[in-house]
């Protein structure tokens, strides 16, 4: 089947104006997209690339106007952004997946592989495991004695799943993941620290996405839980006994000390920080390297170290890029 605008807009309850019979043959970035690619516009400050761009057929919202000429097909849809989503999505599940098991793998004794498995080659299923339908294990990850993985789960190169964790259906860990390793519990004990036992384990709920090198720990005893939908991005750390609910979204290098309580459909910038203990409502909005020490609410905007409201920080930096000039007056009144 031919790819063209006419196809997209079908796909994605889009309106084409402009040729919809061109054949498209990939996706590409707007000031890099060639003939017989479609690219898209969601973020206003990348218009001016219609006047140059060589794509063939540009995604933008119903609301987008442009005083200029337009050369490519314009597929109008209610937003761009979701739009490219969804056919990036139909774009993927329609290449060739992986399936069988290669070779050399261990799997335990009595485990059984579904109709439509993959399992990498030097990949590790340890006793008891349990795997869902059309799981996709790919080389070199390890499953430990009774980890359960649901129904179309990927886990990608590298990862690690400790004994007992459960990841729920649909779930795509990333390279380096680790599931599972111990708890930073440590018990001071005259000059040296002595190590409590970790019993508990990680259950990963359904939809969550977790990125490269993301760390979640086991809970000392009961469970770390990661809401369903939840996303989290690469260098993530989760500690022990941590509860995220669901469809969070949290960026790279942000860490959750121990037994902390999010709620749902936080939105949590890069190098972020969360004391242990704490408990974070819903709707938040915590900027980029804000450290958070103390219990929050719902629906608020915080940045900052400590964070305070996002309005609140933007009048400080204005005083504090005053304080020179405050200071220089003071000094030539004496």
């Amino acid at each position: 089947m031919d790819i063209t605008p006419n196809l997209l807009a079908s796909l994605t309850g889009g309106k084409v104006e402009g040729d919809g019979d061109i054949k498209i043959i990939g996706f590409g970035k707007i000031e890099e997209a060639g003939p017989g690619y479609v690219t898209f516009i969601a973020n206003p400050k990348y218009t001016h690339y219609l006047a140059s761009t060589e794509a063939s057929a540009v995604i933008v919202n119903e609301d987008f106007e442009y005083e200029g000429e337009i050369r490519p097909t314009l597929i109008r849809v209610k937003d761009a952004y979701s739009a490219l989503a969804e056919l990036l999505t139909a774009f993927e599940a329609s290449k060739p997946q992986p399936s069988g098991i290669e070779s050399p793998v261990f799997i335990a004794p009595g485990v059984e592989i579904p109709d439509g498995a993959y399992i990498g080659a030097f990949s590790y299923i340890g006793e008891g495991v349990k795997l869902g339908k059309g799981v996709k294990i790919y080389p070199q990850v390890y499953l430990g004695k009774g980890c359960e993985i649901g129904d179309g789960s990927t886990l990608r190169a590298g990862v690690k799943v400790y004994e007992g964790c459960r990841i729920g259906s649909r779930c795509i860990l990333h390279s380096g993941v680790v599931v599972g390793a111990d708890g930073f519990g440590f018990a001071p004990k005259g000059e040296i620290y002595e190590k409590i036992p970790q019993i508990g384990n990680v259950i990963i709920e359904d939809d969550v996405e977790i990125g490269a090198n993301t760390c979640i720990d086991r809970a000392t005893f009961g469970h770390t839980v990661i809401g369903r939908g939840t996303k989290l991005d690469n260098l993530v750390q989760i500690a022990h006994n941590v509860e995220i609910g669901e469809n969070n979204v949290f960026a790279a290098q942000t860490g959750i000390a121990g037994s902390t309580k999010i709620g749902h459909s936080n939105r949590v910038g890069g190098q972020c920080g969360f004391a242990g203990h704490i408990h974070v409502g819903d709707e938040n909005e915590f900027g980029a390297q804000s450290g958070i020490p103390n219990n929050v609410g719902n629906r608020n905007r915080l940045i900052g170290y400590p964070a305070i409201d996002a309005r609140q920080f933007a009048k400080n930096q204005v005083y504090l890029r005053r304080l020179q000039d405050f200071f220089n007056k003071q000094n030539n009144k004496k």
